[in-house]
């Protein structure tokens, strides 16, 4: 156990420090604009002071031109006149507008943050990484039990004798009650396996209700605070439950701010006490502040207890006069008094924290910031962690700490977590895979999708999760002519092409480059990402085909895993184009995705890892459109039966030329 513990660490050192290379090498080598095009950087923007909000200084930072960026809220940045890494000012995004980003800072801010037009930088955050590594330090009997189950060197018990549960949310599944049943029941660990659109979330926060129901104190986390802040917005709705949500309040959503620990901190009834004592420190400062302070300068070698005596003898030495030895006295007597108040208002607001932790029944927080001292202590009945195919090991060792029975619930068909050294790649194994292959029998499978027409449900069902998924009636049969315009579709002048773009009976469509002129992939200069302009002035043009149908551009969204295709998409169309990790656990009616990899080798880099084309292929609500090259993919087994699928199915549509203006 001890030489793993050790290994996981210098695993998680070895990530630390690759994040830290690729932003320093990033902004070493990387133009501000070429960084600002890659979605990690804010150029020339102008910093306004708005003033205090929950104990962090405000500053928004805008300019005219609109600034389309991956950093987003929660995200902690470096501000900079344009040498990044020669400044220490640190901020954690608040908000984010079309021309404008705030910022909220813990320390005060220096003129020249406001003065003039400033660069804003996405920056590695270290915190993160010293919690996992003294977590794993001081690693407890129930973070080593759960390591335990994963290594089998333990093996879990029985579940409980059942327990009824009247359930709150009547219009559950079977296999979402089901999932309910045996985690209330577990005695050790339970896994809820919730592949996309099958209402994950919905059942947690059913789980949680129930142990609350059952006395039980939870504690709720998850990798991300976008995860948490969702399983807060649907426990928010029962107005009985007592919650609170741990974390920077700037992390928070602004509709559940009230449920932060700082905004309820603020609001306590023993912080007006805390702020007359606040009043009383400036009052006795202004009075201490009339003597001299006993600075090395003026004490000349005398301790405190020797400048006290001196004084009260009304003795001098060491050629200061008994007046000055008095006056520092002085100032050292007002001062004790300052301390002695600052004692009390730290005891205060360490009652004010507990009496709010203790009076919760659920507490919410990153996997991460379980690990604050406001919880240290805090004895937890069960931990429930959403997300939990996307954590790391060490992670998720943090909130699993807490408690002896824990809950997890995530899909490792969908993406691993993102581990950026090689030398780290084994942190991609989670506990939540691990656990799930050793103990299938404590894991649970929801097998209902809301998301998806039936037909697009059918090829990721057969192939990433065993035929075992059915989709629910209610979206059987959704289809385009819900959501299009049937008289702007009249107007269109259809080519073969974009009558199969709107076909019902085609939901599912493989635009098959192999035969297209100028269809290679290229690297572009400075760069190991990989671009493919055909393929990108294909989904352009269907995009803006659908655009003109009177689809909302909201409900279109364009894939690739290839960032500079990403960014090449971006500068042609007004609607979202993201990587794959960008569209994890979101949906849009339609869903355009371009495989990018074009080349004679069938060589096709990460898109082996067949988690990525799972999360890509069931974003989709109504239509999925796949552009690729067939004899490129067609070498990886699973990219062959997709394309024999289509094939089969009268879906794949066989592309060889491009119009200047239009290449459908």
């Amino acid at each position: 156990m001890k030489k793993y513990i050790k290994q996981l660490i210098k695993l998680i050192n070895y990530e630390r420090d690759a994040e830290i290379e690729l932003m320093t090498n990033e902004i070493k080598n990387l133009s501000p604009k070429k960084r600002e095009s890659l979605g990690r950087a804010i150029n020339k923007v102008k910093g306004k002071y708005l003033g205090k909000q929950l104990g962090s200084q405000i500053v928004q930072f805008g300019r005219s031109e609109k600034i389309e960026t991956e950093i987003s809220v929660g995200d902690m940045v470096l501000i900079s006149t344009g040498y990044p890494l020669r400044s220490d000012l640190t901020g954690t995004v608040v908000e984010k507008g079309a021309r404008f980003i705030k910022v909220a800072f813990e320390k005060s801010i220096p003129k020249w943050a406001l003065k003039k037009k400033v660069r804003i930088d996405l920056y590695a955050n270290d915190v993160t990484f010293r919690r996992m590594e003294d977590n794993l330090l001081h690693l407890n009997t129930k973070g080593k039990n759960a390591l335990e189950y994963s290594l089998k060197k333990r093996d879990p018990k029985e579940n409980k004798k059942e327990k009824y549960i009247d359930f709150i949310d009547k219009s559950l599944n079977e296999s979402q009650k089901n999932a309910v049943r045996n985690a209330v029941n577990t005695e050790n660990f339970f896994l809820i396996h919730g592949p996309f659109g099958t209402g994950k979330t919905r059942t947690l926060v059913e789980l949680i209700q129930q142990e609350v129901r059952q006395n039980n104190k939870v504690l709720v986390t998850a990798e991300s605070n976008s995860a948490v802040d969702n399983i807060l917005d649907r426990l928010s709705q029962n107005k009985k439950l007592k919650i609170t949500r741990l974390g920077h309040p700037q992390r928070v959503s602004k509709e559940n701010i009230t449920y932060s620990l700082a905004y309820k901190a603020e609001n306590h009834q023993l912080t007006g006490k805390i702020n007359k004592n606040y009043k009383r420190i400036e009052q006795i400062s202004e009075t201490r502040d009339r003597f001299t302070k006993p600075t090395p300068q003026y004490r000349r070698g005398f301790s405190d207890s020797d400048i006290l005596y001196n004084a009260s003898k009304g003795k001098g030495g060491r050629g200061i006069n008994s007046s000055k030895m008095e006056s520092m006295a002085n100032w050292l007597l007002e001062n004790e008094k300052i301390s002695e108040i600052h004692d009390k208002i730290k005891k205060l607001e360490n009652k004010i924290v507990k009496d709010i932790i203790n009076s919760s029944d659920i507490i919410l927080s990153t996997n991460s910031t379980a690990a604050i001292e406001e919880i240290a202590r805090t004895k937890f009945n069960v931990v429930i962690v959403d997300e939990a195919s996307q954590a790391t090991i060490p992670s998720i060792l943090i909130p699993l700490s807490k408690a002896r029975r824990f809950i997890l619930a995530g899909d490792h068909k969908q993406l691993p977590p993102t581990i950026i050294s090689k030398k780290a790649h084994f942190l991609e194994k989670t506990l939540f895979e691990e656990l799930i292959k050793k103990y299938p029998n404590k894991a649970s499978l929801l097998n209902v999708q809301y998301r998806m027409n039936s037909f697009l449900m059918k090829f990721p069902n057969s192939e990433f999760y065993n035929g075992n998924l059915k989709s629910d009636s209610s979206v059987d049969d959704i289809n385009l002519d819900e959501i299009i315009d049937s008289e702007e579709l009249s107007r269109l002048k259809e080519s073969d092409v974009e009558k199969q773009l709107h076909n019902n009976l085609k939901p599912l469509l493989f635009i098959d480059t192999s035969n297209l002129k100028n269809n290679e992939e290229k690297h572009l200069k400075d760069s190991k990402s990989i671009i493919n302009q055909s393929e990108a002035a294909i989904a352009t043009s269907i995009a803006k085909f659908y655009l003109g149908t009177g689809i909302n551009p909201k409900d279109i969204g364009i894939i690739s895993p290839y960032a500079d295709q990403v960014n090449l998409i971006q500068d042609k169309i007004p609607i979202e184009v993201k990587s794959v990790d960008g569209f994890q656990g979101r949906e849009k009616e339609i869903i355009i995705i371009s495989t990018v990899r074009s080349n004679k080798n069938g060589n096709i880099g990460f898109l082996k890892d067949l988690r990525r084309l799972n999360v890509a292929i069931t974003r989709a609500k109504r239509k999925l459109i796949v552009i690729g090259n067939k004899n490129t993919l067609k070498g990886n087994s699973t990219y062959s039966k997709l394309i024999k699928f289509c094939a089969k199915n009268d879906l794949l549509i066989n592309f060889r030329s491009l119009s200047k203006t239009c290449v459908i």
